[in-house]
């Protein structure tokens, strides 16, 4: 699963506070062990028929369960069944059935077998049921909002502006909502589906399509069999009004489910798909292991993107228009994400929530994998950053370890430290063992486990295996524990010996033991040496040097995961910027200098160089860095500027270097932004809107029809807001719904963009816009799960709410025949409920 977090950005400065949950003491323990699920039970094979009642929002179903004991004779069978009327259990010999009784209370279904079964004695159980979701009583997380497991989007198609669609969700125990099953990672069997849908829709299941009957009543049975075990989590339906896009990998076939408005669309959101499955299935040294691979968006998602076994489940955002994927197409890492799961989470499944490291972490790590090997090393790199990012500026997190057993809830394991940190320590592990022993090992654990379940132990032994070292060191570190190593150094110099001792201290409770590149200067070049860092709060190293150093770099390779203290001076990055190949470095420097003296020489020089980069994310840092109503920067830099707004060949360098122009306030580059508003790309698009509000507001509403920002980038909402808000351009506020939903919050980080963000929420609450309000409350019944013990934030909310709510009351009252306003009025209320 790729998990979407609710505005990251504005949200972590408030929502990083120290958060505590609740434990419960099991057995006189403290704290809970989570233990992997006992196997009473081993499911052999799932048999469904479904058909949807879409006026109740209910599926009728039976099913055929054939399991047996695990190893213990038993005769009982206990399944997992949420929500469910339960209307019929007997045990099916070759279609002839025999009454069984059962219990069903509490969301668990007890059948009483008709005697004692032993191990590997199958039998066969038919259950006839009714599903019903909105019954259903579990609360979702922050990673996957929702948890009643099957959703009915527009059933009865009152929202014209929304297709009538229904699609599962199973992660991480909701498969049990649509059908009695053992809801748990370690249970694995073969499905068959029968789903009977209206005709004018299509069908997507696991496996292989392999019948599809016309009925009466302008219906159709669609028969889907997946004929490979794999967990419950990842069963999935999907039905609705798609166009199927073909596609193809070797002699397997790659489809595209997509609203049909982006059917036009469909092979340049997701057309690299086959490349990456030729890509994975060459590194890992194993040829992709299932009969299909489709993907499917679905409205109103829960999360960011699923891996049901061979058939991915993507939120809308994943739709995109030529105006945004000419910029980036900013799914493809998530479209890489969950085909990696196709070997790590579907093939091999943790057996546990507490180790699903062994699931996401890798997911997380694929996206480096595909970067590397697409773009090259610097755009992986910043895409690893940007990851590591999310954990480091969170340290409410750093007491967790990786594998835990003493989660509160098991949808706390979704977090960034089991998906962006765990993909940082595989980065680690990898340059640790070599590229040869490190997919060797991911091979012989993928080999080893297959169609099985797995955990960290099994693949610390995997890797042992191939490389012959031993790994409980890195393990028990970053595995089964947590944090990571906070470091600061000191230098002094010898001139009689010309040497420079370098101390490496660690600030962090635990020390760790670590290898560490060193990059010593020395006449402005550097020389790099590879250390090794014991487990103690300080470590000395000497080098040699014909004179004091002139900079010295620690964690130089950019591969440690850790936080550094220290100070350079503007010349020193500018020494750091030129000569180093990696974009940690170049970046760091690049960062660095950002509260220095803007005339200062080296500052203008280390900008002038970043801007000629080859890697485009840092022409385009350096871009967003200057201040071209500096002198001395204007000098120096406009020229390259001005050339880059025109000719660069990335749209998201041009639109950055126009944003750059634009705080010169000069009337030149008035054709610079009617040019731009011809553009196909967005983000080009909205950087010159910007220029052309400074310049001539007037124009600004005609031209801003020209922007499509339905599912535009948070970035370029953001920049647009204060100009959607000031000129209200009423076509573009259901857009502006998620940013200003955080406007309290916003304040805290950038006052000027949060009174903007205040003066949007407003006049969005002062209207009588559904959309936009629609997109105001989702956002914020969202990010509740996000904040489970912040009574002060959700306090905040509360009251936004209320606030809210009154503008609401007045349109009412001024159009009390609107026919939209009363459900705004209940979506408020709504969300209001939702934090009581």
């Amino acid at each position: 699963m790729k998990k979407i977090f609710i505005a990251a950005l504005f949200l972590g400065a408030i929502f990083n506070s120290n958060t505590i949950f609740a434990q419960t003491e099991t057995s006189g323990r403290n704290p809970v062990y989570r233990a992997t699920h006992t196997k009473v039970t081993e499911l052999k094979h799932t048999k469904l028929k479904v058909n949807f009642d879409y006026q109740k929002e209910q599926m009728n179903g039976e099913e055929w369960l054939t399991a047996s004991p695990y190893f213990y004779a038993t005769n009982e069978l206990t399944l997992d069944a949420k929500g469910m009327l339960i209307h019929e259990v007997a045990l099916d010999k070759n279609g002839s059935k025999s009454p069984l009784k059962f219990d069903y209370k509490n969301d668990v279904l007890k059948i009483t077998l008709d005697k004692t079964y032993q191990k590997n004695q199958d039998y066969t159980v038919y259950i006839k049921y009714t599903a019903r979701p909105n019954e259903v009583k579990q609360e979702g997380s922050a990673a996957i909002n929702d948890a009643k497991g099957l959703y009915f989007i527009n059933a009865q198609g009152k929202d014209k502006d929304k297709p009538t669609q229904i699609w599962t969700q199973g992660e991480t125990e909701s498969s049990s909502a649509w059908f009695p099953t053992i809801d748990k990672s370690n249970q694995k069997t073969t499905q068959e589906i029968y789903m009977t849908v209206p005709d004018q829709y299509v069908t997507l299941s696991n496996g292989l399509l392999k019948d599809s009957k016309k009925e009466s009543g302008n219906l159709r049975t669609d028969h889907w069999v997946m004929d490979k075990r794999h967990s419950t989590y990842l069963f999935f339906m999907g039905v609705g009004d798609f166009a199927v896009v073909k596609d193809k990998w070797r002699n397997i076939d790659v489809d595209y489910y997509v609203e049909k408005e982006y059917e036009p669309y469909a092979k340049q959101i997701f057309g690299l798909t086959p490349e990456m499955m030729e890509f994975y299935s060459k590194r890992l040294g194993y040829d992709y292991p299932w009969s299909k691979y489709a993907q499917i968006t679905g409205r109103d998602y829960v999360s960011g993107a699923m891996e049901n076994t061979t058939a991915t489940l993507h939120q809308e955002s994943a739709q995109q228009k030529p105006g945004d994927l000419i910029d980036e197409n900013k799914w493809e890492n998530t479209i890489a994400h969950e085909l990696f799961h196709h070997w790590f989470g579907d093939l091999v499944t943790a057996e546990s929530w507490s180790n699903l490291t062994v699931n996401e972490s890798f997911a997380n790590y694929s996206e480096y994998l595909w970067q590397e090997h697409k773009y090259g090393k610097d755009n992986a790199d910043h895409h690893l950053m940007s990851d590591l990012s999310a954990y480091i500026h969170n340290p409410g997190l750093f007491k967790k370890d990786l594998v835990r057993f003493d989660y509160a809830s098991r949808e706390d394991v979704f977090d960034a430290i089991t998906y962006n940190k765990g993909g940082g320590i595989l980065h680690m592990l990898r340059n640790y063992l070599g590229d040869d022993a490190f997919f060797a090992g991911l091979t012989d654990y993928l080999k080893t486990n297959e169609y099985q379940n797995g955990e960290a132990h099994q693949l610390r032994l995997s890797f042992e295996k191939v490389s012959g070292k031993d790994l409980n060191w890195f393990f028990n570190q970053w595995y089964f524990g947590s944090g990571n190593p906070k470091l600061s150094y000191t230098s002094t110099y010898e001139p009689v010996k010309k040497q420079v001792t370098v101390v490496i201290n660690q600030s962090q409770e635990t020390p760790f033991e670590f290898p560490l590149a060193i990059d010593v200067y020395d006449n402005g070049k550097p020389k790099r040496t590879n250390v090794w860092v014991n487990a103690k709060a300080k470590n000395t190293f000497t080098f040699d040097s014909s004179k004091t150093p002139d900079l010295i770099n620690i964690n130089a390779d950019g591969i440690l995961l850790s936080e550094i203290t220290e100070t350079k001076t503007p010349e020193q990055n500018l020494l750091q910027f030129t000569n180093s190949k990696e974009f940690l470095n170049r970046y760091r420097a690049l960062s660095s200098i950002k509260e220095a003296d803007a005339k200062n020489p080296a500052v203008i020089k280390l900008l002038t160089a970043a801007l000629k980069d080859p890697f485009f994310r840092l022409r385009e840092q350096a871009l967003e860095q200057m201040d071209l109503s500096n002198a001395d920067q204007a000098k120096a830099l406009t020229a390259e500027v001005e050339k880059l707004a025109s000719n660069d060949p990335k749209t998201l360098v041009q639109a950055a270097a126009i944003s750059a122009l634009t705080k010169t306030k000069n009337a030149k580059y008035a054709s610079l932004y009617e040019k731009g508003m011809t553009a196909v790309s967005n983000a080009v698009k909205g950087a010159s809107l910007a220029g052309i509000a400074d310049l001539d507001p007037t124009k600004v509403a005609a031209l801003a029809d020209k922007i499509d920002l339905d599912k535009a980038s948070e970035d370029l909402i953001t920049k647009l807001l204060p100009i959607i808000v000031k000129n209200k351009i009423e076509k573009h506020m259901p857009a502006i719904g998620q940013s200003v939903a955080f406007y309290p919050f916003i304040k805290f980080q950038d006052p000027v963009l949060g009174k903007s963000a205040e003066e949007g929420y407003n006049w969005i609450m002062s209207s009588d816009n559904l959309k936009a309000t629609e997109k105001v409350t989702k956002v914020l019944v969202q990010a509740k799960s996000q904040i489970p013990d912040n009574p002060q934030v959700k306090m905040m909310i509360v009251q936004m709410l209320k606030d809210g709510l009154a503008k609401k009351m007045e349109v009412l009252k001024a159009n009390p025949n609107s026919p939209t306003i009363h459900q705004q009025v209940d979506a408020i209320n709504k969300a209001l409920e939702a934090y009581k």
